[in-house]
């Protein structure tokens, strides 16, 4: 799985994930060893809540046009805390947006990007 953190915009690769976990466990895992792990990732963000997955690209598969995060398919696409990540379509090489869901909610009411 390849996680983006929508506040930092940063690619995190994620290795050895196994479809049977829990999408809940998945971001317990990356909230408590991956985001602290990697080099790269300003300490802000190594500590921020992040609360939600949602699958933004999979191999074979189109891209959003929107370069902070995928706005569409939020049903489908947002993957639910108790189902595996099996369940929820996660293959290899799925990419994964990991987000904070009320900032998320504000952010798609109002998608102006200020450079």
């Amino acid at each position: 799985a390849v996680v983006s953190t929508q506040s930092t915009g940063k690619t995190i690769p994620i290795r050895d994930v196994d479809t049977s976990l829990t999408v809940s466990s998945l971001i317990t895992r990356v909230l408590d060893q991956d985001l602290k792990s990697i080099a790269g990732i300003p300490p802000p963000f190594r500590t921020h809540p992040y609360d939600t997955l949602k699958i933004s690209h999979q191999a074979g598969s189109f891209k959003a046009n929107d370069i902070v995060i995928n706005l569409e398919g939020d049903e489908e696409l947002i993957l639910s805390g108790e189902k595996t990540l099996d369940e929820c379509g996660v293959v290899a090489e799925t990419e994964l947006s990991f987000f904070v869901m009320d900032q998320y909610l504000k952010y798609k009411s109002n998608p102006e990007k200020k450079w």
